[in-house]
C-alpha cells in the first residue's frame, strides 16, 4: 500500500522552498565584486575592478609589491593636451586613494573625493627627460598607513 506523503500543493511548496534554498546557497558562494575605478578622456572611458583587493582589509605586505608590478589590462589613448578624469566608487574615496606611476607613489596624501581631473601631460614626463609613449597609472586605495586596493590602467600617448 502506498501512502502519499504530501498533497499536490504541499509538494509544489516543498519544491519551491528547496529551489530557493539551493539558489541562496549558490549565491552565498559567489565572490562580491570589487569596487570600480574609471578613467575618462573626452568621450572615451575605461573602468576596471581591482587587480588586488582584500574586501577593504589591508593587503598583505608580502603581496603589495607584486600587486603594484602587475601589468594593466585596461588602456586608453590620450593626447598631451587632454584632461584625464579619474573616478572611484564612494567606498574607495571614503578610505582615500593616491595615484602611483610605474609602481611609485606620485602624491603624498590620500585624496578623499570620488572624482578628480589631471592634465595628461603630467603623466608623460620621464626622469631622464625623454618623453614616454606610454605609462602605467595605478590607483591605490589606502588609509595613509595600509593599502587596501590596487587598480591599474595603461595610458598610451596619441601619435
Amino acid at each position: 500500500m502506498t501512502v502519499a506523503f504530501f498533497t499536490g500543493s504541499r509538494r509544489r511548496a516543498a519544491v519551491a522552498l528547496g529551489a530557493v534554498s539551493a539558489g541562496l546557497l549558490v549565491l552565498s558562494a559567489c565572490d562580491k565584486p570589487t569596487p570600480i575605478a574609471t578613467l575618462t578622456v573626452g568621450t572615451d572611458s575605461v573602468h576596471s575592478e581591482a587587480a588586488c583587493y582584500n574586501n577593504g582589509d589591508a593587503i598583505k605586505e608580502s603581496q603589495i609589491q607584486q600587486c603594484l608590478n602587475k601589468k594593466a589590462e585596461k588602456s586608453i589613448t590620450v593626447a598631451m593636451d587632454d584632461k584625464i578624469r579619474f573616478g572611484v566608487d564612494p567606498e574607495i574615496a571614503d578610505h582615500g586613494w593616491t595615484i602611483f606611476l610605474g609602481g611609485q607613489q606620485a602624491e603624498p596624501e590620500p585624496y578623499k573625493k570620488t572624482y578628480r581631473t589631471i592634465p595628461a601631460s603630467a603623466f608623460f614626463s620621464s626622469q631622464s627627460g625623454e618623453p614616454a609613449s606610454q605609462t602605467q597609472v595605478t590607483i591605490v586605495e589606502n588609509t595613509g598607513k595600509k593599502l587596501t586596493g590596487i587598480w591599474h590602467f595603461q595610458l598610451k600617448k596619441e601619435s
